[in-house]
């Protein structure tokens, strides 16, 4: 198997594809889980709102927040917060100790549809 990443081996040949989180996330229906979940966090359109603002002339109509927000940084992937949603409910732990042992275990990463290692917490626990 090549590696793209010269330094670096990929998760599905550094664990054993017999493991239960494994087969699991080989099994489990991730596009139809994406597809379900899309619609429900994309950034939608608002209503714009118009208001009055006094200044020295008069009242001015002011239109805002009209339009597709920029602000905000990119959301995380969907599979990445389902698979931490799903590992949390299975290992019935907390946000921290399961964002902690996702940064330690392969495992958890490749469940997470992670290709290397990430020896970093995925996101912040407050995001789950």
């Amino acid at each position: 198997m090549s590696t793209p990443d010269f330094f670096r081996s990929r998760l599905d040949a550094m664990i054993d594809l017999r493991h239960p989180l494994a087969v699991l996330a080989n099994r489990m229906p991730w596009a139809s889980i994406e597809a379900t979940l899309t619609p429900m966090v994309e950034r939608r359109v608002r209503e714009d709102r118009v208001s009055a603002e006094v200044d020295l002339f008069g009242v001015t109509p002011k239109l805002a927040g009209a339009g597709v927000s920029a602000a905000g940084r990119p959301r995380l992937s969907i599979r990445l917060m389902v698979g931490l949603l799903y590992l949390k409910h299975a290992y019935n732990e907390s946000d921290d100790p399961v964002c902690g042992r996702w940064a330690e275990s392969v495992y958890f990463q490749y469940f997470c549809t992670e290709e290397y290692f990430q020896p970093r917490l995925p996101c912040d626990p407050t995001n789950l």
